[in-house]
């Protein structure tokens, strides 16, 4: 059907500058055209016969205010005082209204039609689900230790009315919870956003308001970091993200003398604004131990003196955002492909989009295994797509080829309680699969896939004492020990040797001489 309606022949078009604080809702109402697109065209064509007397080139236009004027019940849009005019909204505004009687009746016949109780009937399951999770997702806030304590942002809260309750489905009105997966984020019932806003936390940067599956990564840095080391950043993320992670490892306890560990970010797919963006967001946050590397990622290698002291390695790439119920609010917030929407509206990816994303994460996991010093690389994304999550991770490991000087090979952590992440628990929300975290999204969360590629030295094989004479006389090293008519591996029976030789059976320190060559013996 949608090949009904002509759109023109503009394509890829530079997106218009819109507000700031406008964002949101103006790609929210795109976003729900296209899930709707089918449907708002068949109206189209019912209503007039071929298409609407106006150019193709504002077809789109016409589309977006179909939807817009259907979700009002037809009812013309209040005007704002002083609001700028612009002539194409407005003639296609004109003709809609006029029209508004036709596309009603279409409305309702189709819907007849088709047997729907409501318009959102018309979506595929799987949008549908996705659509009714994300006006029940709670609020996720994150304490800015930079600024704040877990006290403070409690004795404030309080003080606005809030209470504290045991868990996420104990959440109504003015309450709010400690999430059970990470140590710092807390949880608040989907409506309270406005009275969070009053009590000045959110515009003071002490409250941060994320994404819940956002924070698990930077969660796993904090717990993966050593001491007086540093951690890299790559891939596409948001400030609130980077300052997340430089906030937590501000906190880590350090010996006397140790030097504070640094975010270093890679920032070559971000954009200039982007950039500015970033910069903005950790000057209010308070962030002095971020320092952003402007060269692509595939270009440092381990001789990079910045990056000497450099052990975790934090991958957010570029994703299908699959496991993602609200996508409009997460690509705005994490500077993620908006081109995405269009898939995501239909409720899958296409497999050649799937595709182009996994050579580019497999390119990503591939570099970073490529740093010998460094202990641990944490992969993660939101999506539910298995090429993306456990084949990318297990593909590396069986690609790596270690380099000279490798200290260990990489290997897949077993992510249970006890894990390296000592702030996840056991819970029936985190599907444990092999050796990943599976966040499945649901009215409490967006999903995420979590991994960790440890590195670690190969263990120090220590050899019992009887191992080690076992060895020596095996290779001809107790040769003739003891014997009176010369050498020879047949002079004694190895029995005898190991009776004669007790006494270094229960000597680790003089069986360790044998071992070197150094007979205690002698």
């Amino acid at each position: 059907m949608r090949k009904l309606v002509n759109y023109g022949n503009k394509r890829r078009l530079p997106l218009p500058e819109v507000k700031f604080e406008e964002r949101p809702s103006s790609y929210e109402l795109a976003f729900n055209t296209l899930k709707y697109q089918d449907f708002l065209e068949g109206m189209i064509i019912n209503s007039f016969g071929v298409a609407p007397p106006i150019s193709n080139d504002d077809m789109s236009l016409f589309v977006v205010m179909l939807y817009d004027l259907q979700s009002r019940k037809f009812l013309p849009r209040q005007h704002q005082e002083n609001e700028e005019t612009i002539p194409d909204v407005t003639l296609v505004e004109r003709v809609i209204l006029g029209f508004k009687t036709k596309l009603a009746a279409s409305l309702a016949r189709h819907r007849i039609k088709h047997q729907l109780l409501s318009v959102e009937s018309f979506l595929p399951e799987t949008v549908k689900l996705k659509q009714e999770r994300s006006l029940r997702l709670p609020i996720y806030a994150w304490v800015n230790a930079l600024k704040s304590s877990p006290e403070e942002i409690q004795r404030v809260l309080r003080s606005a009315g809030f209470c504290q309750v045991k868990s996420i489905r104990q959440l109504v009105d003015r309450t709010f919870c400690w999430d059970h997966h990470c140590r710092d984020v807390l949880v608040f019932p989907a409506l309270c956003r406005s009275q969070l806003y009053s009590t000045g936390l959110l515009s003071d940067c002490k409250l941060v308001i994320q994404d819940k599956s956002c924070s698990l990564g930077p969660q796993a840095v904090f717990s993966l970091l050593p001491d007086d080391a540093d951690v890299l950043l790559v891939g596409h993320f948001s400030g609130l993200t980077l300052s997340h992670t430089a906030a937590l490892i501000a906190q880590k306890d350090l010996p006397y003398g140790a030097q504070q560990p640094t975010v270093y970010a890679c920032v070559s797919d971000h954009t200039e604004a982007q950039r500015a963006e970033l910069q903005q967001t950790m000057t209010a946050m308070g962030c002095k131990n971020v320092t952003l590397i402007p060269e692509d990622f595939q270009s440092l290698g381990a001789n990079d003196k910045r990056l000497q002291r450099l052990l975790v390695i934090f991958l957010t790439p570029e994703c299908s955002l699959s496991a993602v119920s609200n996508p409009v609010e997460l690509i705005l917030q994490e500077n993620r492909d908006l081109h995405l929407l269009q898939d995501l509206s239909q409720g899958s990816i296409s497999p050649k989009k799937l595709a182009t994303l996994v050579v580019e994460q497999r390119k990503a996991v591939d570099h970073a295994l490529k740093f010998p010093k460094v202990s641990a690389v944490v992969y993660s994304t939101h999506s539910s797509h298995a090429e993306e999550n456990e084949e990318v991770v297990k593909g590396a490991l069986q690609r790596f080829q270690p380099s000279f000087g490798e200290t260990g090979e990489p290997e897949l952590a077993r992510l249970r309680s006890p894990s390296p992440f000592s702030i996840f628990k056991e819970d029936e929300g985190l599907e444990k699969k092999d050796s990943f975290f599976m966040l499945e999204p649901s009215e409490e969360s967006n999903g995420c896939f979590l991994a960790v590629l440890n590195r670690e030295p190969k263990p120090v094989v220590k050899e019992t004492p009887r191992e080690v004479i076992l060895r020596a006389y095996t290779t001809g090293l107790l040769d003739g020990i003891g014997s009176k008519h010369g050498s020879g591996k047949t002079s004694q029976n190895y029995p005898e040797v190991m009776k004669k030789y007790h006494n270094v059976l229960d000597s680790d320190s003089r069986a360790c001489h044998v071992c070197s060559n150094e007979s205690p013996l002698d």
